[in-house]
């Protein structure tokens, strides 16, 4: 029998309107068989998310201050999608549960994912399906990292009798029990391993879109949707924004050879994306697959006089970043410069340290740090095939004034990134996608 998985992002389930969509897509294939959710989202552009509410009551809670308000939006939001749906759900005694725990332990991780676990399950006993709970098979080991063969041995020992399942996104647990959880987003991490664990022939990703687009649209007007894209090429794309699909959630999948498809849970009948490990001959040809970027870098370089002579120079200045736990994103070179660049975000309390170090242990004739940097990417199996895309976009970018400040080229050559001020990072996406797609 085919199996499919379904992950369900926060807007699909913000309401019970929405979550009867929801199970309309479910009951219309029996393949569709392990469901997992996220916490509600909002169910317009003045609503709170459900996740975000968790927090408030974590921070008030932990500064003891009173959460009662906060705590009851919940319930309130919570109790509309039960009365709603008709279902039969003894509330009270999970707020109860919540509100004891805010008062004795107060963790975090476990207030953050009991949106996802309430929702799920109530949208089990609307289905009518079996609630299985990621805190007893989703497991991260002492670090917070997630062990994905453990992982799969105990999801698919918790669902392969099971013929349908409702799981939470977003969390699992630590060895000893703990709630533990993903990053904003991680539910489609869970989907992507009940997917791996059950040997699914499909992950199904609903979200509110018709699927990826080559472009954000709020930078560039109504941008094509991608009809397909490689695992790789949307791994490239999440990372440098695209915010569609969770970049971490093609690894499960990926290891499967399992296809995803991106669907929209208000417009079912879109074909979305389908997101495959090598694309499809039958396509027409094409060079770009999606331009994106990201802000809040910094460039730091060094320059020195014979540094290409200099044995270990490179590992040496890079491991100075890799003793303050600060990861590089690109490292462009020369014959006598080297470039590190690096999220602002890493550098936070260890910037001034990082450049004396460099100081003291390399002695360059210069140290520049330069910020407000953005990168940007076009990314594209095809790129390596086709002949001037590199030249197209550079002279996109200086058609529109903007001045590139670095040049990277991955050696598969699936992608060119280059970086600009971040003053101008939405015109050189704008500029380079008029330029390659639109022409």
């Amino acid at each position: 029998m085919e199996t499919i998985v379904l992950k369900f992002g926060g807007t699909s389930l913000a309401s019970a309107q929405q979550i009867c969509k929801a199970a309309d897509i479910i009951h219309s294939n029996p393949a569709r068989r392990y469901v997992a959710v996220s916490a509600p989202g909002k169910r317009d552009r003045g609503d709170i998310k459900v996740t975000d509410l968790l927090y408030q009551c974590h921070t008030l809670a932990s500064e003891q201050e009173s959460f009662d308000a906060v705590l009851t939006q919940i319930a309130a939001r919570f109790s509309d999608i039960i009365t709603a749906l008709g279902v039969d759900f003894d509330l009270d005694a999970e707020i109860a549960a919540i509100r004891t725990h805010l008062e004795t332990k107060c963790e975090k991780a476990y207030m953050a994912s009991r949106g996802e676990y309430l929702n799920a399950k109530i949208i089990a006993a609307y289905l009518g399906f079996p609630f299985v709970d990621p805190a007893d098979c989703v497991v991260f080991d002492d670090t917070g990292a997630l062990d994905p063969e453990i992982t799969n041995t105990k999801v698919h020992e918790a669902l392969w009798q099971l013929p349908n399942a409702v799981i939470p996104g977003f969390y699992g647990a630590l060895p000893d029990g703990t709630i533990c959880t993903f990053s904003r987003g991680g539910s489609d991490v869970t989907g992507a391993i009940v997917a791996r664990a059950v040997s699914a022939n499909l992950y199904e990703n609903w979200t509110d879109v018709s699927g990826m687009l080559a472009a954000d649209p709020g930078i560039v007007p109504s941008p094509r949707r991608i009809d397909y894209i490689s695992y790789q090429e949307l791994r490239e794309l999440s990372y440098m924004g695209s915010s569609v699909f969770h970049e971490d959630a093609v690894f499960p999948v990926q290891r499967a050879g399992i296809p995803i498809n991106i669907r929209n849970t208000n417009r079912p009948s879109d074909p979305g994306t389908m997101i495959v490990a090598s694309l499809p001959r039958i396509l027409p040809p094409r060079a770009v697959t999606g331009i994106a970027g990201r802000k809040g870098f910094v460039s730091i370089q060094v320059e020195k006089a014979l540094m290409n002579s200099a044995v270990g120079f490179g590992a040496t200045l890079l491991k100075i970043f890799a003793d303050h736990g600060v990861s590089f994103e690109h490292c462009p070179t020369g014959i006598d410069t080297m470039s590190v660049i690096v999220a602002n975000e890493q550098l936070n309390g260890c910037r001034e340290q990082i450049l004396q170090e460099i100081r003291e242990q390399l002695h360059p004739d210069a140290l520049i740090a330069e910020d407000h940097l953005a990168l940007v990417a076009v990314v594209g199996h095809g790129m390596a095939y086709s002949k001037g895309v590199a030249a197209s976009i550079f002279s996109a970018v200086s058609e529109a004034g903007i001045n590139i400040r670095m040049i990277d080229q991955g050696s598969s050559e699936l992608n060119i990134i280059i970086a600009v001020e971040e003053k101008d990072c939405e015109n050189a996406i704008r500029s380079i996608y008029q330029k390659l797609i639109t022409d």
